[in-house]
């Protein structure tokens, strides 16, 4: 865990405040909010400034970092990541933001969590380091279905299944990819990826967890993420990790998804 001192924590808790917004390929695309507001609590505030402050610094050179300050029943602990195929420049950028929105998005909440499509922040005030979490997450469905379900399905089952065995293989840092071609003109891509606190087993059971609601949520539609805050497996129907390929984008469009938040 990064040490800043006072003086750089305030300038970057500055910095992160005069921060533009960034391009809509980082735009957030859910978060979760629960327990008590710290708003009115100047301690806990600055201890989720901290913890906020010091994530985005370590995570921004390495892709992941977790931080923690005060004791007892008093600390907050907190956990930032990015996708490992993202540059640097995008990921710090995607934490800065998170950094930047997630404490008005949840009002200092006692536990508080942000997705984007780069990159992942949350905080809570009890020690989940290590721990698998499946209990809340942001799922994203395409409003979209393909033709001939069952072929699709089993086309999503193969390709998401390589991703996952790949995510959850030892040395792995937790990121797999597939694509795999559907038809002469449709391939389906995927990504698997676990925060890097869990180690491979916690990883893969994680993940299995994210695919067996694939038929819940997913059916045959064109893509959809299912997104906890331990790991992420999502599908499309173009490409969408780098290096991006052909007409790819990695930047999901809302306006095709339906979004549902599920939560404990």
């Amino acid at each position: 865990m990064a040490v800043l001192s006072g003086v750089s924590r305030c300038l970057l808790l500055v910095s992160l405040a005069l921060l533009p917004a960034v391009s809509m390929g980082m735009d957030s695309i859910g978060n979760y909010c629960a327990g008590t507001s710290y708003a009115g609590n100047n301690k806990a505030v600055a201890s989720i400034s901290y913890v906020l402050a010091d994530l985005v610094t370590t995570a921004s050179t390495g892709g992941f970092a977790t931080s923690s300050a005060g004791k007892g029943d008093k600390a907050i602990y907190g956990l930032a990541q990015c996708r490992r195929d993202v540059s640097a420049g995008d990921c710090a950028a995607c934490l800065a933001d998170a950094a930047k929105q997630l404490p008005s998005a949840c009002s200092y909440s006692a536990d508080a969590r942000i997705w984007y499509d780069y990159c992942f922040v949350r905080y809570e005030n009890a020690d989940f380091i290590g721990q698998t979490d499946t209990d809340a997450g942001v799922i994203l469905v395409n409003t979209q279905a393909m033709d001939n379900a069952k072929a699709f399905e089993k086309a999503v089952g193969k390709t998401v299944g390589k991703a996952t065995a790949q995510a959850s293989a030892a040395g792995s840092a937790g990121l797999g990819r597939d694509k795999e071609q559907y038809t002469p003109f449709v391939s389906v891509y995927a990504l698997a990826q676990c925060t890097q606190d869990l180690a491979p087993l916690a990883c893969a059971q994680c993940l299995s967890t994210a695919v067996s609601r694939f038929g819940q949520y997913c059916g045959a539609q064109q893509g959809c993420q299912i997104n906890y805050s331990s790991c992420r497996v999502r599908y499309e129907i173009y490409p969408f990790y780098f290096p991006l390929a052909g007409a790819g984008t990695a930047a999901t469009d809302m306006t095709k998804y339906n979004k549902i938040v599920v939560h404990p």
